[in-house]
């Protein structure tokens, strides 16, 4: 008797330890799955949603999900408002030009509502991507509706027309912070998104449209520079948005994803990348646009991404954003790799795998859905997604 009781004893505690084992494997599993993420820009609402019925629309957003569910990716950044607009029951911002023929005409269904319910039917995880400032990309105030909050802000200077450029919020005003906040917090209350992401649009190029506020800023402390003074005024943004956001729910993730030149996010965007990447209470993760070849003169990607790597010192996740869209394609920009991404097949996926090795990194993104799924691809694209995919399985 006493044996059988001493093989029972044995058994449970087997029992135990492979429950123990397969329960740490599974925990170990969660903490290192990298994100995979891709890009669904306002370019691909349009080019698949636009103008098609309720029916139609649903039946094409199942299938964009369903490729990138089985090409392996793991999370969507959803461009859910590009120009002070949205793709979403707002009380605040217009439908959206990219979902609707005109801006503010009545949405056929809450397009967000639905993204997020079917990829997380597939366990992927949505992030809701906004442009905080942009109203526009052309100078037609034609186009935007009395229902936009930019409307009635028109011949203010919480608003700038800018020539060659396009309709932007002024970054520095408080009633544009004020209002980007609310539209952020309209976002996170009703719907279960799992993160809020901003791209590189913060200060628009060639402008004085922050003139007033800074004169006004320097009547306080005289050697204020003008990088300083908008460096201040994006991080007090990013820094806002943070709090609003864990203040409501820590789980939301809030990400950023820059230029992937570090100068030009001080010099031309003012970007504070690297107070980002050094200290808490401003960003999650960082997702720089590491938009270059292993053969570009200007910046190799090698050398910038490990650039970005050392910059951060706190705990924020690398994830760098690749360029899928430049495969098969000219690289002008480039010098002496202008043609890489012809002559080569493989540039993402060696990408991703140096990307790897970095100490911060937790994964990569591509741009954009068309350029990896759409109906253009070239032969050299149809490779690199073969390459791609394979270090993915």
């Amino acid at each position: 008797m006493k044996r059988e009781y001493f093989l029972i004893l044995i058994i449970f505690l087997l029992l135990l330890v492979y429950i123990f084992i397969k329960e740490e494997n599974l925990e170990r599993k969660e903490e290192t799955l990298e994100k995979r993420a891709v890009f669904i820009s306002y370019i691909e609402l349009g080019n698949n949603l636009r103008g098609k019925s309720s029916k139609d629309m649903k039946e094409t957003i199942n299938n964009m999900i369903k490729n990138i569910d089985n090409f392996g990716f793991n999370m969507i950044i959803l461009q859910i408002r590009s120009f002070s607009d949205a793709i979403y029951k707002s009380n605040i911002y217009p439908s959206s030009r990219s979902v609707v023929n005109k801006e503010g005409e009545t949405l056929h269904f809450d397009i967000l509502k639905y993204f997020i319910k079917e990829s997380h039917n597939k366990k992927i995880e949505l992030h809701a991507w906004i442009n905080p400032y942009r109203i526009s990309n052309t100078t037609d105030i034609s186009i935007i509706s009395k229902d936009n909050p930019a409307y009635k802000l028109l011949n203010t200077n919480n608003i700038k027309i800018i020539d060659n450029v396009g309709i932007y919020y002024n970054p520095a005003s408080s009633k544009v912070e004020t209002l980007i906040l609310k539209g952020i917090d309209e976002v996170i209350k009703n719907y279960d998104v799992d993160g809020i992401h901003f791209d590189d649009y913060f200060y628009p190029k060639s402008s004085d449209i922050d003139k007033d506020e800074y004169e006004k800023a320097k009547e306080v402390n005289n050697n204020l520079t003008l990088q300083e003074f908008r460096l201040n005024t994006i991080s007090s943004l990013i820094k806002k948005t943070y709090n609003l956001i864990k203040n409501y729910d820590k789980s939301i993730l809030f990400g950023i994803s820059p230029d992937g030149n570090i100068d030009n996010n001080y010099n031309s965007n003012y970007v504070d990348t690297r107070l980002f990447c050094t200290e808490s209470g401003y960003i999650d993760y960082i997702m720089p646009q590491v938009y270059y070849g292993f053969l570009n003169s200007t910046k190799p990607f090698e050398e910038t991404i490990k650039s970005w790597n050392n910059l951060i010192t706190n705990k924020i996740d690398l994830i760098p954003a690749l360029a899928f869209y430049k495969t098969g394609n000219i690289d002008k920009y480039a010098k002496e790799g202008v043609n890489e991404w012809i002559e080569y097949n493989n540039i993402i996926s060696r990408e991703v795998l140096l990307s790897r090795e970095l100490s911060n990194y937790n994964g990569f993104a591509l741009f954009r859905y068309d350029s990896i799924f759409g109906s253009n691809l070239t032969e050299t694209s149809f490779l690199e997604k073969e390459n791609l995919k394979n270090i993915l399985s």
